[in-house]
């Protein structure tokens, strides 16, 4: 649902001001604009071809990074599954633009990194990297064990000082029943000792397949045992008490900002690849990510990174219904 399109949309204008009558000044919060909300949200459940069962909330018109458009954020609910939509409206409400408006001699992904947030995820790699990779995951996922086990293997032995690679949590609640308490199990792990979250990260993956949600906490605290920088009876305390529910939530939130809707989703210097990319994908846009940054310091033309083709399906998303999303 997020490739650019470009649409006209007839709107009725707002009156004009009498001459006599001096123009009120526009509100920072709610800039002048002739959009008429109800007759946005028509025109998208048309161009969606959403149910009537989701509920649509459009926003009101805000500033972009574009002078002469608006935007307009449009939230998705149906059945506790959230999903949203940035727009871009000009200001007399004639035309809309669904997709992302790039500043050209900007970083075209800049605003995904102003959302990223790193601090505080486990990662491994050189903190210094020119390029970090930050994944959004979900334990329970399978396209997620196979793209964990893709970095993993690939990044410390190819890119040790080049590449980082950062976790964030993205459990899919409403199709994976156990990916959250996993998460927060995660984190509980992680403030225990960075190191072991990297074991259990690979653990549980690798035991994808035995895990319930009446097992979970059994198997970590039996995992937890072989490991020696950890501590059984505070993790399980941990786990019980969902101590670190707090930080799982917040990583939710922030994929949800940078409207992830699928796992695994990861953004490679803010670039986002949706799915499962094989090693040879990932390696060509790292080294065309690496050509671009050595050939931007010299001042000339980034080398080609060639295209990342044949990626496999995303495993897990959660969307909106639609007879358009196959």
């Amino acid at each position: 649902m997020r490739f650019a399109l470009l649409t006209a949309l007839c709107l009725c204008l707002l009156p004009a001001i009498p001459a006599q009558e001096k123009p009120k000044p526009a509100s920072v919060s709610a800039p002048v604009s002739a959009l008429d909300k109800t007759q946005l949200e028509v025109y998208v459940r048309h161009l969606l071809a959403v149910i009537p069962e989701v509920q649509i909330k459009v926003d009101d018109p805000k500033p972009s990074s574009t002078p002469d458009l608006l935007q307009v954020d449009v939230h998705f609910t149906y059945q506790g599954h959230l999903q949203d939509e940035t727009f871009y409206v000009t200001k007399n409400g004639q035309h809309v633009i669904r997709g992302v408006v790039y500043k050209f001699g900007e970083n075209p992904f800049k605003e995904n990194l102003d959302e990223l947030k790193t601090s505080g995820s486990p990662s491994f790699g050189a903190a210094a990297a020119p390029v970090t990779i930050v994944e959004f995951g979900d334990f329970e996922c399978p396209n997620c064990k196979e793209e964990a086990k893709t970095l993993r293997d690939n990044v410390p032995t190819q890119y040790p000082s080049q590449v980082r690679v950062v976790f964030k949590d993205f459990p899919l609640e409403q199709i994976h029943p156990w990916a959250k308490a996993a998460s927060i199990a995660g984190r509980c792990i992680f403030h225990q000792s960075p190191a072991a979250f990297w074991k259990f990260h690979d653990w549980i993956y690798e035991h994808q397949t035995d895990i319930t949600t009446e097992n979970l906490k059994t198997q970590v605290l039996d995992f937890a045992k072989s490991v020696e920088d950890l501590d059984s009876l505070q993790l399980g305390r941990c786990i019980d008490t969902k101590a670190t529910e707090g930080e799982v939530d917040a990583s939710i939130a922030e994929a949800r900002a940078l409207h992830v809707d699928a796992t695994p989703t990861i953004f490679l210097n803010g670039r986002r690849l949706v799915g499962n990319y094989p090693w040879q994908n990932l390696n060509q846009i790292i080294s065309g990510e690496l050509n671009y940054q050595k050939n931007a310091q010299n001042n000339s033309p980034a080398a080609p990174s060639g295209a990342a083709a044949g990626k496999d399906d995303k495993c897990c998303e959660v969307k909106i219904p639609s007879p358009l999303n196959k």
